[in-house]
């Protein structure tokens, strides 16, 4: 979802946090999560370095960028688009 939209009391599906759409939500799922708030506290790095491996592919690195605005997002930070976080990844 557009992080301008987003409303924290309003997240119920993956797809209503900011910069999820339908295709991360699956990497999400794929990854074991169902809810939002299990986002909550994970390490992003971690969570891109096992997409990688379960897909078999190197996934693009902005992959990490909305990895880290989620779980940022969820550990209490406002919502932010994805490429706020490419700055710091570099």
């Amino acid at each position: 979802m557009n992080p301008a939209k987003v409303k924290r009391d309003q997240i119920r599906d993956l797809t209503d946090l900011p910069n999820i759409g339908p295709a991360m939500a699956r990497d999400l799922r794929l990854l074991g999560f169902e809810h939002p708030g299990q986002l909550a506290g994970q390490d992003p790095q971690s969570l891109y370095d096992r997409l990688c491996a379960l897909t078999g592919v190197r996934q693009d690195p902005c992959v990490l960028d909305v990895f880290v605005s989620v779980t940022r997002f969820m550990d209490g930070e406002e919502a932010r688009a994805w490429w706020h976080y490419t700055p710091e990844r570099k």
